[in-house]
């Protein structure tokens, strides 16, 4: 075995070889292209994409809107310029070997999210998204903004294969999903843990954009996971201490062109999936166009992998047309809507009746319970439906100001069962009461929570005023935000138990819970009724300030003044009407010691919740203070060697206040008597990180620990961590290679997977049951070419047993393997 080197030797090697990399940098740095990028008044742009198609170079302009491309040679190459808010530009430039070539850009306004690769080629980071228009409701580049979020592209989800938004948040560092959806009106789509604190995808392209089931990402341009307390641009009602999902859906672009995808694969799965361009063809094709309609829409169906017995099924149908009309270079309307439709049965959800000592186990890998057995009979099934409207009117006023208005109507709505299980031990006094059962160790309750026509209804009116200009010699990038949001919940539900068998039971037992023996259970007047009638009304406003003192120094400042008129009703018991009026600020400091590639950020963010009337220990029915979330934060962001290394650590400290504490029970009315003086600390480190080493080769990975507890809290929680904060440690990584030239380009495989440690689901004195710690790899092969893309794709590659759960354990999928073909026009 060859002994290592020495320390010293190791440094004269590792010196030698970055002297070595200085000089081929210096040595291609004598062919030079360089330019400015400007809007049609001359100002500069900054941010701006410069990349050359079929290379690796790529950078984005300063403040002054400059950018320079060292080449290694002279030639013939076509260079291209992206900019959010801006059309994309491609101009074909020729450089003598040695010489230093000039090319200045004229971009014009328009809103267009092309693909990252038609503009920059082979150039770097495949998977890395450098800026935002929606995070800081401006304009804004990643390494310039205080905030910290990730993004993932969908670049990536055709590499992986992915057709839904549960499977792309796996990307996401530092977020765990706990729930899927239940697909009942109201819910929100599944539920996810960040930060410590339970979050759920309800905004779309940064306005309401609720779901009720799955959500395809047929029409997914890119996923924004944005981290900690958002209400201050966000407001509080679509948001969480955590942080929030936004989804950005895909716009009309400047071709005609599309694609239409086959799959199908393990559980029954198939999948038929459309997305169409049209473009308005009485226009030059070397002008933007002002009409342009883009349709996405794709049908899914697959069956349950638990196939012991009655194997449930999901199927979803989507469509998504989007149109964009652009009568002038200052007026852009789009106008767009989603649709999502499913029927199916609900996944099994696993309860524990009963602390762990007494049901004789506290992990999910010790129960009883079968991962591969259904325990439901047939006809436990129901429909949902999910519906945005969505309208954008943006309007240049100047060079320096815009105006955008938002109108978005979300509507989702369900009908139908949603059974759920609980585990019971055989004790003797459950014994004594039941009789009739056989005996067995362990039993499960099953039980349904319908809906009946149920539907939650948001309506948000948001105006922005976005600003960018100097003040003096400093930059001012401004909005100023008025918002208003109306939240109508009509939700009827039907529930109860059904009945109580053996684990062991044979399938006719089990086929008992079905859903014509279910509703005759409601018809015969068994079971009971929950409603759910609240109306809110919010009314807001906001502004936010980004200064450049220096170059190289950036400070934020924002507040939002946020007025809700809650109208009470119904939430399973009567809720009276208030009004409370509430402040939101946030701050943020960047300073970048090397410009636009190293930045050092510091943040607060703050984020509160509307709690209403509380029954105290007096007898009173204060109004609750709003509680609160502050978060400090602070870390490194780089966008390093020509935007081929992108990454962000960083360090935060969520503190709630003004939480309520259990104090008991009224003897009375059984209502729950609080005192407002609970908190919750929440800390931890992220990092993030997209690499592209070397030319095809493509990293990304992310690592997640969190640290929440209790405090001030009622003693058999008090200190411990919440059992919704999901999994302390989360790590993801995907690695992927493409060949870049050559016979076999377009050629390539990919390879990754998620770790999540220990998730205790039931954290309380005398009740503690884990979930244990997975490692789930997934794989993917791909053949990608102008006309077409042959992919297949293999999840849970090593046929992982392993549970999720939000205080449930909840069994996943086992080793899926499915494989598309896709026709390109």
């Amino acid at each position: 075995m060859t002994s290592p080197l020495p320390s010293s030797r190791l440094a004269t090697h590792a010196a030698l070889f970055f002297f070595f990399l200085l000089l081929g940098h210096l040595a291609q740095a004598q062919t030079l292209l360089s330019g400015r990028v400007t809007n049609a008044a001359g100002e500069p742009l900054s941010g701006a994409s410069v990349g050359v198609q079929g290379t690796a170079l790529g950078t984005d302009t300063d403040t002054n809107g400059n950018y320079s491309l060292p080449l290694s040679q002279g030639g013939s190459y076509v260079v291209g310029v992206r900019l959010l808010g801006y059309l994309n530009q491609e101009h074909r430039v020729t450089v003598k070997t040695g010489d230093k070539q000039t090319r200045n850009f004229i971009l014009t306004p328009g809103d267009q999210q092309l693909d990252e690769v038609t503009v920059q080629g082979d150039r770097t980071n495949r998977f890395s998204r450098k800026s935002s228009e929606y995070v800081g409701k401006m304009p804004l580049s990643n390494i310039e903004n205080p905030q910290v979020y990730a993004t993932v592209g969908k670049e990536l989800l055709t590499e992986q294969l992915v057709f839904s938004v549960d499977d792309a948040t796996r990307n996401a560092p530092g977020l765990q999903k706990m729930w899927e959806a239940t697909g009942r009106g109201g819910d929100g789509g599944s539920f996810y843990a960040a930060r410590g604190f339970v979050t759920q995808s309800q905004l779309r392209n940064g306005v309401a954009g609720n779901v009720t089931g799955d959500i395809d990402a047929v029409n997914l341009e890119k996923l924004e996971v944005i981290k900690g307390p958002s209400a201050t641009l966000f407001g509080s009602a679509l948001t969480s201490y955590g942080g929030l999902l936004n989804r950005v859906t895909k716009k009309p672009l400047e071709t005609f062109g599309g694609e239409v995808n086959v799959a199908a694969g393990s559980y029954g799965f198939h999948r038929v999936s459309a997305d169409v361009n049209l473009v308005d063809q009485n226009v030059p094709t070397d002008q933007p166009k002002t009409f342009g309609f883009r349709l996405n829409t794709a049908y899914t169906y697959e069956d349950n992998f638990q196939n012991k017995g009655y194997t449930g099924f999901n199927k979803n149908f989507a469509v998504a047309p989007s149109l964009q009309w652009r009568p002038s270079d200052r007026l852009t309307v789009n106008l767009d809507a989603e649709i999502y439709k499913g029927r199916g049965t609900g996944k099994q959800f696993i309860f524990m009746y009963f602390t762990p000592d007494v049901l004789g186990f506290n992990r999910a890998d010790k129960s009883p319970f079968d991962y591969r057995q259904s325990y439901m009979g047939p006809g436990l099934i129901q429909d949902s439906r999910s519906t945005n409207l969505f309208g954008q009117v943006q309007y240049k006023i100047s060079p320096s100001f815009t105006s955008t208005t938002y109108l978005t109507s979300s509507n989702s709505y369900s009908n139908g069962n949603s059974a759920y299980f609980y585990l019971t031990p055989s004790t003797p006094a459950f014994r004594n009461r039941r009789p009739d059962l056989p005996e067995a160790d362990n039993y499960l309750v099953r039980a349904d929570q319908s809906t009946d026509n149920s539907q939650r209804q948001l309506w948000e009116v948001q105006q922005l005023f976005n600003g960018d200009f100097q003040v003096g010699n400093m930059r001012n990038r401004v909005v100023l935000g008025l918002d208003y949001l109306r939240i109508n919940s009509d939700v009827n539900f039907l529930g109860g138990n059904f009945d109580t068998v053996a684990l062991s039971s044979p399938r006719p037992v089990l086929d008992q819970f079905n859903g014509t023996n279910m509703n005759a259970v409601y018809a015969a007047g068994g079971g009971g009724r929950y409603l759910i009638t609240t109306k809110s009304n919010t009314y807001s406003a906001f502004v936010s300030d980004v200064l450049n003192l220096t170059e190289q120094l950036s400070v934020l400042a924002a507040l939002r003044v946020d007025h809700v008129d809650n109208k009470g009703g119904l939430y399973y018991s009567p809720v009276a009407a208030y009004k409370q009026t509430t402040w939101s600020p946030k701050f943020g400091l960047v300073y970048q010691p090397v410009k636009d590639r190293v930045s050092v950020f510091a943040n607060y963010q703050n984020s509160f919740n509307n709690l209403g009337l509380y029954l105290a220990a007096d007898g009173s029915r204060p109004l609750a203070k709003p509680e609160r979330a502050n978060q400090w934060e602070g870390g490194v962001k780089l966008d390093a060697a020509a935007g081929r290394l992108s990454a962000t650590v960083s360090y935060y400290n969520i503190r709630v206040q003004d939480r309520l504490r259990l104090l008991g029970y009224s003897p009375t009315t059984f209502e729950a008597i609080n005192a407002q003086d609970a908190t919750q600390r929440s800390e931890g480190v992220e990092v993030s990180v997209v690499a592209n080493p070397v030319r095809g080769l493509n990293i990304i990975g992310g690592f997640a620990y969190n640290d929440s507890k209790f405090e001030d809290s009622p003693e058999d929680v008090n200190g411990r961590r919440p059992n919704n904060a999901s999994s302390p440690y989360l790590a993801n990584a995907w690695v992927s290679y493409r060949q870049p030239e050559g016979v076999l380009k377009g050629l390539g495989a990919g390879f990754g997977g998620n770790y999540a440690s220990e998730n205790k689901v039931q954290n309380a004195v005398n009740n503690v049951f884990i979930l244990p710690s997975y490692t789930v790899f997934n794989a993917s092969v791909f053949y990608d070419q102008p006309k077409y893309r042959i992919s297949a794709k293999v999840d849970n590659l090593t046929d992982k047993q392993y549970w999720t759960g939000y205080t449930t354990m909840n069994p996943q999928r086992l080793r899926s393997i499915i494989g598309s073909i896709a026709y390109k026009f």
